[in-house]
């Protein structure tokens, strides 16, 4: 028994989501296989274009510290659409890593911002020798009721 749609009406909607799913599969590339290269420590993925597709499968969210035996229990989603590592219980769509996207969007502000915190570059270091000679970073303005006066 069908709440609220007849059968007439869900079999049209299972019609539509699989004619989507073909239009989709046919304009976006999917996973045709996954694999991790432990000798380059990369993940490699085979698409259904005939392209591959390599990155370094630490970079994303959550799999810094991953085992190499987690990372190569590899399992394609959906069609291709996704890749799931069932031993860190993670999932990365295709599209997703082939935009650069390895995890959400204040996981990636964050890892930006302390990869260029780690950054060294000549004016850097002038930079830095500069605010010493001024007594160092300047002190944060702190108001009386603790707040940071200086956000306001």
């Amino acid at each position: 028994m069908t709440i609220g749609r007849t059968k007439a009406e869900m079999d049209k909607e299972i019609d539509r989501a699989l004619a989507r799913g073909r239009r989709l599969a046919r304009g976006e590339p999917r996973a045709a296989s996954a694999r991790y290269d432990r000798r380059t420590r990369r993940m490699v993925v085979e698409l259904s274009n005939g392209c591959s597709f390599l990155f370094p499968p630490r970079a994303l969210q959550g799999m810094a510290r991953a085992s190499e035996a987690a990372l190569a229990d590899v399992e394609i989603l959906g069609q291709g659409h996704a890749l799931h590592l069932p031993r860190l219980d993670a999932d990365f769509t295709v599209p997703g890593l082939l935009m650069g996207v390895f995890g959400t969007r204040a996981w990636m502000a964050s890892e930006l911002a302390r990869r260029a915190g780690q950054s060294t570059s000549p004016a850097k270091a002038a930079a830095a020798r500069a605010n010493g000679r001024k007594g160092g970073r300047p002190r944060r303005n702190v108001a009386r009721d603790g707040s940071d006066a200086d956000r306001r």
